[in-house]
């Protein structure tokens, strides 16, 4: 008997096949073609699971926005202190490694397609992400406050903290010399200076 393919997963499959793909040739560049090489398998197939190029790269995408979901859940898991995992919450943007670097290449390309083009599923898509971290900072927040790490008015920096990131995300794409790493590390003790309670 056949196997059924589950076509959502196959999309991830594929997807997952050209996972560093998008960064060697860019979003724009990126052909049906590479793609059907680098899933290895013919290019008539890819249409039978995506409509367009755009619905390839969306998927793409999808997946490299899940991977750094899970990296970054993992990389506050034996975090201590609320103030630390604040620290990764902006490592995205702090963080100049060579490997950092490509995916923060990946997602200016990423910010440019959805403002050039006004792509309302890319849009909905960027809003669910947003999303995600800014549950994310909450529960931070609110795990502070009920280990009496910080003052309940602390809950009122969850939106000024996620607007400073995409503030410091469009800073280090368009100026030169921008220290990220600096303006995050000030922006954080002064407001830690503010919410953290005080054990004199």
């Amino acid at each position: 008997m056949a196997r059924v393919v589950d076509k959502q997963e196959r999309r991830r499959e594929i997807a997952m096949s050209c996972f560093d793909l998008i960064h060697e040739v860019g979003m724009k560049n990126i052909t049906v073609a590479q793609v059907a090489q680098a899933a290895g398998i013919g290019k008539g197939t890819i249409y039978e699971y995506f409509e367009n190029k755009e619905d390839i790269i969306f998927e793409i995408i999808n997946v490299h926005i899940e991977y750094h979901h899970q990296k970054f859940l993992k990389s506050i898991e034996n975090v201590k202190t609320t103030k630390e995992k604040l620290f990764y919450f902006l490592d995205f943007v702090m963080n100049d490694s060579e490997e950092n670097q490509k995916h923060f290449n990946g997602y200016r390309e990423y910010l440019s397609t959805v403002l050039a083009d006004k792509n309302d599923e890319m849009c909905n898509f960027n809003s669910s992400c947003n999303s995600f971290f800014q549950n994310q900072l909450e529960l931070m927040i609110q795990e502070g406050i009920e280990k009496n790490e910080l003052l309940p008015i602390a809950k009122n920096f969850v939106e000024p903290i996620m607007v400073f990131e995409k503030g410091v995300v469009l800073m280090k794409m368009t100026q030169i010399d921008f220290d990220a790493k600096k303006t995050c590390e000030q922006f954080l003790n002064t407001i830690f200076d503010l919410i953290e309670v005080k054990n004199d």
